[in-house]
This record gives structure tokens, sequence and C-alpha cells, in this order.
């Protein structure tokens, strides 16, 4: 028996855009669950309570009429488990993705955006639920590693350039690029805020 597909919750106030990202998400082996709204969205989570989807995260506009993006993920950020949020815009200034990325968001994709673009932010959303539910694979995702990898991925988190991480661990520049690359392909990460949360466990 097969295992039931990820659910996206998308949120959007203009439905043409709505419409035509919700077929992109079902081509790609996703369930999409239209809302026009934040309230809409949060009002259906309430009557869902616990049959709502296990494996699930959501994809919103920031800049919608009535409750925002970045007000909407300030509320699932009450729940105990809350899901991640991939936010989307067709304004893509840096103060917003600096403000949602402080306050967790798991990505930030500027419309228009292209169908990798899309089912990647909302893979890595589900990767980083996944691992909230299930602390043990967080365990096992370090537990990929190879014990210099670990070494690296340490001092990265640490805050560490790549320079000085050569000169603590008495190699190249290059072969903590190499190292760096290895392990982040590995833990499914693109960039050093995500490292982070990974490392943390998504504390």
């Amino acid at each position: 028996m097969s295992s039931p597909r990820a659910t996206v919750y998308l949120i959007d106030d203009n439905e043409a855009f709505r419409r035509s990202t919700a077929w992109l998400l079902e081509a790609s082996g996703f369930e999409a669950r239209e809302f026009a709204g934040a309230e809409e969205f949060l009002a259906a989570r309430r009557r869902d309570g616990d049959t709502a989807p296990a494996h699930a995260c959501v994809v919103s506009d920031i800049r919608m009429p009535g409750m925002s993006g970045i007000e909407l993920q300030d509320e699932l950020r009450k729940e105990s488990a809350p899901l991640p949020i991939v936010l989307i815009t067709a304004h893509g200034d840096i103060p917003l993705a600096v403000e949602a990325m402080r306050k967790g968001a798991v990505d930030f994709i500027e419309k228009p955006f292209d169908e990798a673009t899309l089912t990647g932010a909302v893979e890595r959303a589900l990767a980083t639920h996944a691992m909230t539910l299930d602390p043990a694979r967080h365990a096992e995702a370090l537990a990929q590693l190879t014990p210099r990898e670990r070494q690296v991925l340490e001092l990265v988190v640490a805050g560490k350039l790549n320079k000085t991480i050569a000169d603590t661990l008495g190699i190249s520049i290059k072969t903590v690029e190499l190292h760096r690359s290895n392990m982040m392909s590995k833990l499914g990460v693109r960039n050093v805020p995500d490292l982070v949360k990974l490392f943390l466990g998504f504390a």
C-alpha cells in the first residue's frame, strides 16, 4: 500500500495564480488544498482538528487582504508542532525576506517562479516538518556525516569562515569547501540558516 501524498496548503487571494500553482503542485505529486486567505485556512484547520494531514506544509502569499502571510506565520508558531511555511510574494524586498526568515520561514520565493523552485521549497518544508514530528530523524540525518564532515558542521554553525576552519582542522580551504558541499547535500539543506536549524534540532 502506497503512503499518502504530502499536503500543501496553498493560500493566495489571486484565484488564477492559486489555481495554476495548485496544478503545478498536483503535477509534482502533492495534494494541494486551496484557500483565498489566511483566515479561511485557519478556520478550516480548526475544523479539521486531529484529522488534519500529518505530513503537510503551508505555501502562502505575503501580501493579502486581511491577515498577511507573516501574521499567519505568527499564528502557526503558537502551535505545539507548527506547520512549516514557505512565503511567496510579487514584491520581493529584502526587509520582508529577512523578517520572514528570522521568524522561521523555511523559504521565501518571489513571483513568478518555476516549478523546480516551488517544489524544492516545498520539499525542504516537508523535511523540516518530518524532523519536528520525529526528532529521531534529526539524529539519523546527522549520523550520515563522516567524522570530518561533523567537525566542519560544528565549526560552520559556530560562525567560522572557511579559512578559519581550514586552519583549525589543518586542511586546505578547497577541502573544507568539498566537505561543506557533501555535508549540505547529505542533510538536504542549501544555506547556513537551514543548516543551523537542522543542527539545533529545529528548536
